[in-house]
């Protein structure tokens, strides 16, 4: 699916959306990293910033993973599964260059889109990153549950859109 995004105020740039395969795993990963760095001051985050070819292999069998691609380079991607009618939304990641330019709004769309047999879509990110409560927010998504002490000792906000 493609959708458009802004790259810079006034210039639009088109960012296709698609599952990805292994080829786009390097990529995928050095985009991750980038991503989650931002957040090295405030959290460790060693399992995104330094997660191996091999894991996100073995990841890929168990979930569904978009990219976004933008001037023929992958620019971000998500994963997410379903369970119970719940879709799991992980991972969301975007270069750094096309944050706030509508990236990670469009991976988040497309999981709408395609997962038509869920009822909930359901996403989690660190509690003290104001910027990522008010991205899921802005699409919709209500506060549901905190996570204190979580994974890798992480404090969690997560959220809920139903259908």
């Amino acid at each position: 699916m493609k959708w458009k995004a802004l790259r810079e105020p006034r210039i639009s740039v088109v960012v296709h959306i698609r599952p990805a395969t292994e080829v786009d795993f390097p990529a995928l990963l050095q985009v991750q990293r980038e991503a989650f760095e931002a957040y090295a001051g405030i959290y460790t985050l060693s399992g995104w910033t330094t997660e191996t070819l091999e894991s996100l292999k073995e990841d890929a069998r168990e979930k569904h993973i978009f990219v976004a691609e933008a001037e023929g380079e992958i620019v971000g991607s998500v994963r997410y599964w379903t369970v119970a009618g719940v879709c799991v939304i992980r991972l969301l990641s975007v270069s750094p260059t096309y944050q706030g330019q509508g990236v990670g709004k469009a991976l988040i769309h497309e999981i709408e889109r395609a997962t038509t047999d869920v009822h909930k879509f359901y996403a989690c990110t660190m509690l003290r990153t104001a910027k990522n409560i008010q991205f899921f927010m802005d699409l919709g998504y209500k506060a549901e549950t905190l996570l204190p002490n979580h994974y890798d000792h992480l404090d969690l906000i997560c959220f809920a859109k139903y259908r």
